[in-house]
């Protein structure tokens, strides 16, 4: 008994955004309650100051899910020494720094980016063993090993270059090893050659300690279908990708939302955004 109720503990997801991003979000929490009926789960939104009429929106959908949610105001003062600029904000230390943002009684959190659909169960990676590491994240550059071997280089690392867009936080570890001031002067020795701020802090000071994922299950990158069809030899076609991928990750500048969106998993996007304005469009 005790077994069965520890794997159905409640899955705690984090994200972190600005009230741009809340539509995108709602529709994010959607496709997680279609696909994880049985599931618990609480939301933590961190954000610099949404207004209260944005947070009520989802938090009525949250209510009306089954979910809890609870906002995490992040208070400026935690970046008083931290170098923010118009392009490196106080928002993009969020993730990395979220063990010392949330409460202290958290011990897991899943975080997604909000460009992102979940079609399939959560609990598995929700579940993983993460064996010492503070992260689990996919490498979408697997799929080509020369943009590897550029970030390599570039960062002067040994790993993959993992994407942030879907982190599992041990929080526990994570306090202990993620000390917010190394972050802070890393950002300011490295800022003329960071492309992707966030992504390449994570990567260049603690990608020696992220368990790596398959992205084809727990980070798809959406743009990529035909790259994901031929690495696996043909097996990963729509069949597959609906039956056992679990995170549609839609990176990139073209979005499923904006006109013109070209990949194929828009229409799906739709299909949720749709679900979403009928239920919870008040």
């Amino acid at each position: 008994m005790e077994c069965e109720i520890k794997k159905r503990d409640t899955i705690r997801l984090l994200v972190a955004l600005d009230q741009n991003y809340l539509p995108q979000l709602q529709v994010l929490l959607t496709s997680v309650a279609v696909n994880n009926p049985e599931e618990a789960v609480e939301l933590y939104l961190m954000h610099s100051g949404i207004p209260a009429e944005g947070l009520a929106r989802v938090e009525r959908q949250c209510r009306t899910l089954g979910y809890a949610m609870f906002p995490v105001q992040v208070d400026p003062a935690f970046f008083k020494d931290a170098p923010v600029t118009k392009r490196y904000p106080q928002e993009m230390y969020y993730r990395l720094l979220a063990p010392h943002l949330l409460p202290g009684n958290l011990n897991r959190i899943l975080y997604l980016d909000p460009d992102i659909l979940v079609i399939n169960s959560l609990r598995p990676l929700w579940e993983t063993e993460l064996d010492g590491n503070l992260f689990a994240a996919a490498s979408h550059t697997g799929l080509t090993e020369f943009a590897n071997d550029v970030n390599r280089i570039r960062l002067g690392t040994e790993s993959d270059y993992f994407n942030s867009g879907v982190l599992l936080m041990d929080l526990s570890e994570c306090r202990k090893e993620i000390v917010p001031d190394d972050v802070f002067a890393y950002s300011a020795q490295h800022r003329i050659g960071l492309l992707l701020p966030d992504q390449d802090i994570l990567n260049a000071m603690y990608g020696n300690k992220i368990l790596p994922l398959n992205d084809l299950i727990w980070n798809y990158d959406a743009r990529n279908y035909n790259s994901y069809l031929l690495s696996s030899s043909g097996k990963a076609d729509l069949d597959y990708v609906i039956a056992h991928t679990a995170i549609l990750h839609f990176c990139g500048r073209a979005k499923p939302w904006k006109p013109g969106y070209p990949y194929r998993f828009g229409v799906l996007y739709k299909h949720y955004a749709h679900l979403t304005q009928k239920q919870f469009a008040k």
